[in-house]
């Protein structure tokens, strides 16, 4: 009996080596990291286990933050792990020593956003519409384009024939997440008009473009396309600000979400800045031996501003690694 167990243990330990080897020789699948790509979805989509993630970023140092991780990257995946694939020396060498915004700035610096003109913005008290729309063609409620209206416009303020201008609505004051100060009120993008005929106070307009159902008391501002790339352009200072609303009105937030902030150009804050969005984490003083008074934040995401008022400002979100909310502190880290 001796001889059959052990020829039988034998068996099993080379086929279990041979497993062994076979799994080392394992070819991976390549994949290269798009826009939109998180480590928490990476480790889903592939193993099957979001919670896989913090794995992956500790046995990758090419990710200085596990919440950031840029388009053209490659990634090896195998039946049980993922590795990233080390970039060439000199990139390294260059962001060497750069704080993270710094080098978060220059990873993705080739990268343009799009900016369609409906992410609407805060309209601060500075900012006077140039008039409004007073009747709509036969007083239909809500017009379209092609459709007929007059605005309170008229040679008096310069108008003239052939003038467009963009068509908006307000929908509320905003108020500050932290102060409660009135910040402005949210404005959305409703359509444009051209002038047809102008009179002394008032014209006649066609609606060239409508994104949303127009109506009389509507407001106008002179025309400017908004359609733009915007391409991302490293702080020249630090800057901590919040998010103090949301296009949509909505609390919780994700990627693709336009969102508005108590920033503007008199902070120094320009178009194309990359913002962070940050948490505080609250230590638990129970388990520390001496008092904590602050731990690191905790980074939920990224931002960039696709434009600007003197106090505010308009922003996409364009990463995210957890619901972002309305209220969520933003930093403008300046590049050292």
């Amino acid at each position: 009996m001796k001889k059959p167990v052990c020829l039988a243990l034998l068996f099993l330990c080379l086929t279990g080596s041979g497993a062994l080897a076979a799994a080392g020789k394992e070819e991976p699948t390549i994949y290269t990291i798009v826009q939109g790509d998180t480590l928490w979805g990476l480790s889903k989509h592939f193993l099957n286990d979001p919670y896989y993630w913090p794995n992956l970023w500790a046995a990758n140092q090419t990710i200085g933050n596990p919440h950031f991780i840029y388009p053209g990257q490659r990634v090896r995946v195998y039946s049980d792990r993922i590795e990233i694939e080390e970039r060439a020396a000199a990139p390294v060498a260059q962001g060497a020593g750069k704080p993270e915004a710094a080098r978060a700035v220059e990873e993705i610096a080739a990268r343009e956003f799009s900016v369609t003109g409906g992410e609407g913005f805060l309209m601060e008290n500075e900012i006077h519409p140039a008039g409004v729309i007073v009747s709509t063609y036969q007083n239909r409620v809500m017009v379209g384009a092609d459709d007929i209206v007059y605005a309170d416009i008229g040679r008096a303020n310069g108008a003239s024939v052939g003038d467009r201008y963009s068509i908006y609505k307000k929908m509320g004051p905003v108020s500050h997440p932290v102060s409660n100060v009135i910040l402005g009120d949210r404005v959305m993008p409703l359509g444009e008009l051209q002038l047809s005929e102008v009179e002394g106070k008032v014209s006649k307009a066609i609606i060239t473009r409508s994104y949303q159902e127009i109506g009389a008391g509507s407001f106008l501002l002179p025309y400017r396309d908004r359609k733009v790339k915007v391409a991302l352009k490293a702080a020249d200072r630090d800057l901590v600000g919040y998010i103090a609303e949301t296009q949509t009105g909505n609390t919780a937030l994700a990627v693709g979400d336009v969102v508005y902030l108590d920033l503007g150009s008199a902070h120094g804050l320009q178009t194309g800045n990359l913002l962070y969005i940050v948490r505080d984490v609250e230590p638990d003083q129970r388990y520390a031996l001496a008092r904590i008074e602050k731990l690191p934040v905790e980074v939920l995401g990224a931002l960039v501003v696709v434009g600007t008022g003197n106090n505010t400002s308009t922003a996409i979100i364009v990463k995210s690694v957890d619901t972002i909310y309305r209220g969520d502190r933003v930093e403008l880290k300046k590049s050292r």
